[in-house]
């Protein structure tokens, strides 16, 4: 075939049979199924398609097909102009934030082209200058990404969690010997859950790993969360499976170490394949118990008996080595609001009234580039100095604020 003649388009009967296939192309794990991007992309490709059906937007929108047409959206009917309606739809009133604009087009626009290079469509309609110009200006900004846990904020969390599992590590550990074995048990349980939160905000708050490089994401199944045998307290290094798709050793600073270790005592796993930081979520705890000892052979009224043994779910997967799922980085986000509650930590934030786990990478980020520069800071935050620079980039411009200061003070001295 002549390599000028345009790309036959591929029939398809309707824009949403082309949805799955890109959404399959851009998904993460076996088969496409996993990953945020293709969560969020699915998301505004369907209400996009919505909006086409006429089903969304304005009372007098009726879509895209022609009024004389009784059938679904199909690519014939895409060109700039519907790809500019569309933009203008996003950044009306609906009251959505200039980035969140940009953000939610940006999955439309790489569906677009994705369309191109498949041959369902000509050319990139949604990146042509007609049809991005109804679109406002993107003011640079991540929405949810610029919290950062000061050094107030840092000292306090981690002190009011480091006191509270010290006093019910202490409160288990010297109970009576009398003690009925199922209080014995709460109190462990108590003991274990303290040490795991604080061991999971002193992991967040040092060592700024994603919390999606350190716990479970159910959109991603590589991302099962940090096991013990990926710990290394000797070493203070953990192994995790980074943002750029691959395993790489992370620094667990001094201030980790001494929460993983005593928490990691109090546990006891059973395995070095158990994850560090477990779920504790009761109704998740309870069906995976019956289920596991079910296959094991056990019948239920013996299943019922063992689970009786024990005050909580989890100290029963840990007496018969049943391996619980990591905690959730939704689940991490609770965890750290309670926290922050319970700690009546003071936080004046727009969109978080919490400590959110971003918040720590990006706290760690701002003192590491304060104290040994950007070189340094993106190797310890794995990301490139470009981007740390982009980032922290108010840092630089308050040094040079100070420079510029101490300039005009000279010359004023000398006049």
């Amino acid at each position: 075939m002549d390599r000028n003649t345009p790309t036959e388009r591929t029939p398809l009967a309707s824009l949403s049979e082309s949805f799955e296939r890109y959404l399959q192309d851009k998904g993460k794990g076996r088969g496409g199924d996993g990953g945020n991007y293709r969560r969020n992309a699915a998301r505004e490709l369907e209400r996009f398609a919505e909006w086409a059906a006429g089903d969304r937007g304005r009372d007098d929108w009726t879509g895209i097909v022609p009024d004389d047409s009784d059938r679904e959206p199909a690519f014939e009917d895409l060109d700039e102009r519907v790809f500019r309606e569309y933009a203008r739809h996003l950044g009306g009133d609906r009251g959505l934030k200039q980035n969140t604009v940009q953000t939610y087009y940006r999955y439309i626009s790489a569906w677009c082209g994705w369309c191109v290079n498949e041959g369902y469509l000509e050319a990139h309609f949604a990146q042509r200058a007609s049809a991005t110009a109804p679109l406002p200006e993107d003011d640079g900004r991540k929405p949810g990404d610029q919290q950062a846990w000061t050094s107030e904020q840092r000292h306090a969390l981690t002190r009011f969690v480091d006191e509270r599992a010290r006093a019910a590590i202490e409160a288990y550990t010297t109970l009576p010997e009398d003690t009925d074995q199922i209080d014995r048990q709460r109190a462990r349980y108590e003991a274990v859950k303290a040490a795991r939160d604080r061991a999971l905000v002193f992991v967040i708050a040092y060592t700024a790993v994603r919390v999606g490089e350190l716990l479970r994401d159910p959109n991603d199944p590589r991302r099962r969360g940090v096991r013990w045998e990926e710990i290394s307290l000797e070493d203070g290094s953990m192994d995790v499976y980074r943002k750029k798709q691959q395993w790489d050793a992370a620094s667990l600073p001094d201030p980790v170490i001494t929460p993983l270790r005593s928490y990691r005592k109090l546990v006891d796993p059973p395995s070095d394949r158990w994850p560090v930081f477990p779920t504790f979520d009761q109704r998740m705890l309870a069906t995976l118990v019956q289920d596991e000892l079910a296959d094991r052979g056990r019948q239920t009224e013996e299943i019922d008996e063992r689970r009786d043994e024990f005050a909580r779910d989890l100290l029963l997967a840990l007496a018969e080595d049943i391996q619980p799922p990591s905690v959730t980085t939704d689940g991490a986000r609770s965890i750290l609001q309670r926290l922050s509650d319970d700690g009546e930590i003071d936080i004046d934030h727009p969109k978080h009234d919490y400590l959110a786990p971003h918040g720590g990478r990006r706290g760690m980020g701002e003192v590491l580039v304060r104290a040994f520069g950007y070189t340094v800071a993106a190797r310890y935050l794995d990301n490139s100095e470009e981007m740390v620079r982009e980032r922290y980039s108010h840092i630089e411009a308050g040094e040079l604020g100070d420079v510029a200061t101490e300039a005009l003070e000279e010359i004023d001295s000398l006049t």
